[in-house]
């Protein structure tokens, strides 16, 4: 089994890192340009967020495909064909002559975006020893924070200096250059053992996990969790490019480096999940992100970047120690366990500007905390019924 610091260690996690830091800035790199493009294309606020939710929604689709068949065939490989497939997609969507074909772009995108988020987390479980995964489950969940940072710092600099035609070009050689590094890093799975991949056994472990009380509270919560983090920051886009803020698509790029205290709250989640608990830390990430959302609410510019900058913490730290709880606590068919999380996680982002909308048109931005914190209280709740559970002894609090 690969050890904490060691040199497997870091070749491993440093690739999957940058895996990560390559699919989350695909995903994200459309958000900064919503209101530009909204604009040239003459679309409503639900209408333009296609171009970002058919992306999360296809992804988290294509996670029942990946995770099962990765189970049968290896995890690298797959990894490796998924990638190569979003840069192909990525380069293609420079091509696109209309909103329609960008939209569809992204959805084709969005099914090879899967790949390596599905199959991750199941290799680290596969090859890493207890302590070495609990770390590396938070490092790599940091470069997904810092995918999804540079994502939109390229989608509002770049979309603004170049247009967003060429946007998708730059993103291509990026990705290009990402799919190089992690062939080059990550080791040949030592650990892997192949099982047999047929239609009936695949949705047999599906079922297991979703029958399984301990994994289907946490899917819910990682799901319901990320419904409305991410389309805050959708909605909070459309308020600062009008009056009073007008910001341009460059700076509402910048407020997007609130991902960083995401980075260091999944960073610290995998150290305090060994001290405290990982529901306890899901717990406090749901608390802290309740405070940011309402704190959002101010006027003041920068108490709303700050309040961002909470939310981002508070999230990355409950995701982080809810994705390795997942790994911890499937016996079999960890890349299934896992995709499953995820589906949850991206249906959750696809669809969490559908219940957002109402609120959005009845309140503005008021509305959209109000129907924030009323899904944030459930989360909250679910995490309160996994550790009545543990206090019972039904299930390993560890």
């Amino acid at each position: 089994m690969i050890e904490s610091g060691s040199k497997p260690f870091w070749r491993a996690t440093i690739a999957l890192c940058i895996g990560s830091f390559m699919i989350f800035a695909n995903v994200y790199v459309t958000q900064p340009i919503l209101p530009e493009l909204q604009r040239e294309f003459a679309l409503t606020t639900l209408e333009v967020s296609w171009s970002f939710t058919v992306t999360t929604l296809m992804l988290g689709l294509s996670l029942l495909f990946y995770g099962p068949l990765s189970d049968a065939v290896g995890r690298r490989p797959l990894m490796l064909i998924s990638m190569a497939g979003v840069c192909l997609c990525t380069l293609l969507l420079s091509q696109s002559e209309s909103f329609a074909a960008l939209v569809l772009l992204r959805g084709l995108q969005g099914l090879f975006l899967g790949g390596l988020p599905a199959i991750a987390i199941a290799y680290m479980g596969d090859e890493y020893s207890r302590k070495a995964l609990l770390l590396a489950v938070g490092l790599y969940i940091s470069g997904n924070s810092l995918g999804g940072i540079s994502g939109r710092l390229i989608g509002g600099f770049v979309g603004e200096w170049l247009g967003w035609a060429d946007l998708f070009l730059v993103m291509g050689l990026v990705s290009c250059v990402c799919l190089l590094l992690f062939w080059w890093l990550l080791p040949v799975s030592r650990q892997f053992s192949p099982q047999p991949l047929n239609l009936s056994a695949m949705l047999s472990r599906l079922w297991d996990h979703l029958s399984n009380p301990l994994l289907l509270l946490v899917y819910l919560v990682g799901g319901l969790n990320f419904f409305i983090f991410i389309n805050q920051y959708s909605y909070i886009t459309f308020v600062l490019s009008e009056a009073p803020y007008s910001l341009s698509p460059v700076w509402i790029g910048l407020l997007f480096l609130t991902y960083l205290s995401g980075t260091v709250g999944s960073t610290l989640s995998g150290r305090l999940a060994q001290q405290y608990g990982q529901l306890n830390c899901i717990k406090a990430g749901i608390l802290i992100l309740i405070s940011g959302s309402l704190l959002t609410l101010s006027s003041a510019l920068p108490l709303i970047v700050t309040g961002f900058f909470i939310n981002s913490f508070g999230f990355f730290f409950a995701h982080s120690s809810a994705s390795s709880w997942v790994s911890h606590q499937a016996t079999h068919a960890r890349a299934s366990a896992s995709s499953l999380y995820l589906v949850f996680y991206y249906l959750g982002a696809s669809s969490g500007g559908f219940y957002l909308d109402p609120f959005w048109h009845w309140l503005g931005w008021e509305g959209v905390v109000l129907g924030s914190v009323m899904v944030l209280l459930i989360t909250l709740s679910l995490t309160l019924s996994l550790s009545s559970l543990s206090a019972r002894g039904m299930i390993r609090a560890h």
